[in-house]
């Protein structure tokens, strides 16, 4: 029985529909995959035709890739794919995951000792576990749009490694669970601070993270062949061209198999689930002045041997501010 089976090419709704049942890394021949609209307006699958000498995607205009076949969960629940010789220009560089097959994101707070320490949080002695919603994936080069609700210009950047899982994943112990990941890919953790404090945001997190598009993946989906150890890479952001964080993921507290481990535990981890891993040391709130990101303002968030995303942030309306309980008549708010 097939359970998926993406054709060439294919258009969204032929990924949609289906729900996957596992994504184990196993009979395939890619191990980096990137998903674009190529000059026919159809989505393809691929693997970049070339690399930079860093092993990423040159400039959007001049990439490539070879098409991806095939595309398939068999009945064995074994992801298959197979290069060919088709090569596409890429027009529009997508998520390598289609928000459609992601059933839930998982995040981690305070997950870098560096980032703790800037704080002034101690370090957790299990993971902090909050949630973004699935419509706040968005594309590598696409505009981040900052619903007016939140353009108060407290508006962060959080550069995370983010990793797919593959397969069920429950209970699975650490010395097991890099075995469950399907690949991993760069994200920015784009957080409205104004709605994450105790003030207004009753000191939960979702809601200041869950905004639609504040979830930018990419720009590939690189496999554990490529990155065997994902504890071991560097990591940075840049606004406006500015280098604003610099860190590795070997500062993490939780590493990578521990995370995966530790949130498998009585909850199954279905296919397509994204774990965001927490954010280095460098945050905008931390600073003294504090640096948000502006109408305007491009954020470029990289991972090594994966590569970047680069969103421009688009305010709506004036960027001024919406006070939700003034509009909608709640007694005592005030405009922020």
């Amino acid at each position: 029985m097939r359970i998926l089976q993406a054709t060439r090419p294919f258009a969204v709704a032929a990924f949609a529909p289906r729900f996957v049942r596992s994504f184990t890394a196993a009979r395939k021949d890619w191990t980096r995959l990137i998903r674009f609209v190529s000059d026919d307006g159809q989505i393809y699958y691929g693997e970049p035709a070339s690399l930079t000498d860093r092993g990423e995607l040159g400039p959007i205009d001049k990439v490539e890739a070879r098409v991806v076949e095939g595309f398939e969960i068999d009945s064995n629940g074994v992801a298959k794919g197979s290069i060919t010789t088709e090569v596409r220009s890429v027009s529009k560089l997508l998520s390598p995951i289609d928000p459609a097959s992601v059933p839930h994101i998982t995040c981690i707070g305070i997950n870098y000792r560096k980032h703790a320490a800037e704080t002034n949080m101690p370090v957790p002695v299990y993971p902090i576990v909050f949630s973004k919603s699935r419509n706040a994936v968005n594309d590598p080069l696409a505009d981040v749009v900052v619903p007016e609700t939140c353009t108060n210009r407290q508006i962060d950047y959080e550069v995370e490694l983010a990793v797919v899982i593959g397969k069920p994943t429950k209970n699975v112990p650490p010395e097991r669970a890099l075995d469950h990941v399907l690949g991993y890919t760069t994200s920015n953790d784009v957080s409205a601070r104004k709605w994450q404090g105790a003030k207004l945001g009753g000191g939960q997190w979702n809601f200041s993270k869950s905004f639609d598009g504040f979830a930018p993946l990419g720009p590939m989906l690189v496999t554990p062949e490529i990155i065997p150890n994902p504890n071991s890479l560097q990591l940075t952001t840049e606004v406006n061209g500015e280098e604003v964080q610099n860190s590795s993921t070997a500062d993490m507290i939780f590493d990578v198999k521990n995370l995966i481990s530790f949130l498998s535990q009585g909850t199954t981890l279905l296919p397509g689930t994204v774990i965001l891993t927490g954010t280095p040391q460098g945050v905008g709130f931390t600073r003294s002045p504090p640096l948000y990101v502006e109408n305007g303002d491009r954020v470029k968030c990289w991972v090594e041997k994966i590569g970047a995303t680069h969103n421009k942030f688009v305010y709506e309306g004036k960027g001024e501010g919406w006070n939700w309980g003034e509009k909608a008549g709640v007694a005592g708010s005030k405009r922020n």
